[in-house]
């Protein structure tokens, strides 16, 4: 049966692992390579670490390759539920690194649980969906499934590491494939559209404006009494969440604020909050259409980009590798992508195409936010990109969400 199952899986899964897993590893030898200071491999750099990080992840990938399915299947809520005592245990005996009490040690091992948090909620999240008697075109049964990844988003909120909590919004991916109504997501991007706006125009202006667009739908629709109380609901609605954004961005920190500002073009700060961006967009455009060459990246030598290795990994390839690098690049991860969805609507297990779907949500968050806040479209709040950052966790639990998923879709062929 095991024979069968190396057999089975699937192999194009795997090769992109390996490429993005190997590709990751020669980048940050980039990073950390100093041509006037070849003092030969050690286990010491960064690049030393990250081989022994990619060896236990092979490991893992074996392991779950060899082990019954049903270890990770039926014990799902028992996992769930381990990873949230471990997310409070963080805030109360966790290391703060980098602004964040995200990390718990161990002797001379750093371990970040929310990190493997986003395993064990997809794997609850999917079993708890895939339930026969379970609805997902109700709204109850929608907001049911939406506690699973809410209540380890606000513990990892509590850090506070935006970032890694932004993640579990990854889920509502599955929801929306399961049923969830489509005009959730029309009403989540009118949300974060009206919180942009709301930061850019005066709010006394972005009432009026309101104003004028409810009066316009009222009156392109029969104006009922039903309708017009619809537009006076929406207008008080949007005013209201207007004013509360403006009213939550006043009581940010006087750097938040900037940071904010910075983002959205309203201020120029590139020797403070936005030097990041700024050295960060300076190192990809100058790699031009096909790079600078491999170990040859000035911005990166010089430590100009702050966190080459892990969240600013991107720079390195648009530098040295330019135009044509990203685009294969950005061509590997999507190949992974759509290969998840393909995969996840061919299983005839539930469990397994919503867990299949959550990996695939998990992977894009990750990917949009990590290369969005690196060329400066999103805020840098701190991401690893799958398989390619430095760090043994999140490799670690990467390997989990995919070679789970693979021994998923090779046990049905097997079937």
């Amino acid at each position: 049966m095991k024979d069968s199952v190396w057999r089975t899986m699937d192999k194009p899964l795997l090769l992109i692992y390996l490429l993005l897993v190997a590709a990751g590893w020669f980048n940050i030898y980039s990073v950390v390579y100093d041509p006037e200071n070849l003092a030969g491999f050690s286990f010491a750099t960064r690049y030393g670490k990250q081989l022994v990080f990619i060896g236990c992840a092979l490991l893992l990938a074996v392991f779950v390759m060899i082990a019954d399915i049903r270890i990770f299947t039926q014990f799902a809520y028992l996992y769930y539920g381990v990873s949230l005592l471990l997310l409070v245990a963080v805030l109360v005996a966790g290391v703060e690194i980098s602004g964040a009490k995200s990390w718990i040690r161990i002797g001379a091992l750093s371990i970040q649980p929310s990190e493997f948090a986003k395993v064990a909620t997809c794997l609850a999240f999917a079993k708890f969906v895939s339930q026969p008697s379970i609805n997902m075109k109700q709204p109850r049964m929608q907001a049911m499934a939406a506690l699973w990844f809410l209540a380890p988003m606000l513990l990892i909120l509590l850090q506070p590491d935006a970032g890694s909590a932004l993640v579990f919004l990854a889920f509502i991916l599955p929801l929306y494939r399961e049923g969830m109504s489509g005009w959730v997501l029309v009403t989540g991007s009118v949300a974060v559209a009206l919180f942009v706006a709301a930061l850019l125009v005066n709010r006394y202006v972005m009432i009026g404006g309101i104003a004028l667009v409810t009066v316009f739908l009222a009156w392109r629709n029969k104006r009922t009494l039903k309708n017009v109380s619809l537009a006076v609901l929406l207008f008080i609605s949007c005013s209201l969440y207007t004013l509360g954004v403006d009213y939550a961005f006043n009581h940010l920190s006087a750097h938040q604020q900037t940071r904010i500002n910075v983002l959205l073009g309203k201020e120029q700060d590139v020797q403070g909050a936005g030097y990041n961006v700024n050295q960060s967009k300076i190192a990809i455009g100058s790699g031009g259409f096909w790079g600078k060459g491999y170990l040859q990246g000035t911005q990166t030598k010089f430590n100009f980009v702050p966190e080459q290795s892990t969240d600013f990994i991107f720079c390195t390839v648009g530098e040295e590798w330019g135009w044509v690098g990203c685009t294969v690049f950005l061509g590997c991860y999507l190949f992974l992508l759509l290969r998840l969805v393909r995969l996840a609507e061919r299983q005839k297990s539930a469990y397994a195409r919503v867990y299949g779907y959550g990996v695939a949500g998990i992977f894009f968050m990750h990917l949009f936010v990590n290369v969005g806040m690196t060329i400066g479209l999103l805020p840098v709040i701190g991401i690893p990109l799958p398989f390619f950052s430095y760090g043994g966790s999140a490799l670690w639990a990467f390997t989990l969400l995919l070679f789970i998923f693979i021994k998923m879709d090779a046990r049905q062929r097997n079937l």
